[in-house]
């Protein structure tokens, strides 16, 4: 009786999905490490998954950002610290003329109209030829 003999493969198999694994457990890390690390807080806005300050920070291409908190309330936030509308649009302007390439970002509280939120941008683009960012979060 004759067994059939078989022929060992010459090339060896790798297999992959323990090496997938490894892979997506550290790019999730490092998704979640740079989240906590650009998150700020600011007062008491919510916007849901972020919190921010509202110091002057810098981005990962060395552009220095100026963060501006808006609550519930319409109260203006800048470095934890309440300023009415006029100190913000000059804390803006001296930012804006010592940073040519810096960034203003307006992170605004979820109970807030989107026509509150408009009259404020449009105030900040008055003072500025700089684009003026809004924050929003994709979670919800």
């Amino acid at each position: 009786m004759k067994f059939k003999q078989q022929r060992s493969s010459s090339v060896p198999e790798v297999n992959l999905v323990p090496m997938i694994d490894v892979l997506m457990s550290v790019l999730l890390f490092f998704i979640i490490t740079s989240m906590t690390l650009t998150s700020q807080i600011l007062g008491n806005i919510e916007i849901p998954g972020i919190e921010a300050d509202g110091q002057t920070e810098q981005q990962e291409n060395n552009k220095p950002i100026l963060i501006i908190g808006i609550d519930k309330d319409k109260n203006l936030f800048i470095r934890e610290e309440m300023v009415t509308e006029e100190e913000m649009l000059q804390e803006v302007s001296i930012f804006l003329e010592e940073n040519p390439s810096g960034e203003v970002i307006v992170k605004a509280d979820q109970m807030l109209s989107y026509q509150d939120i408009s009259q404020f941008l449009n105030q900040l683009s008055e003072v500025s030829n700089q684009q003026v960012f809004l924050a929003i979060d994709q979670e919800n």
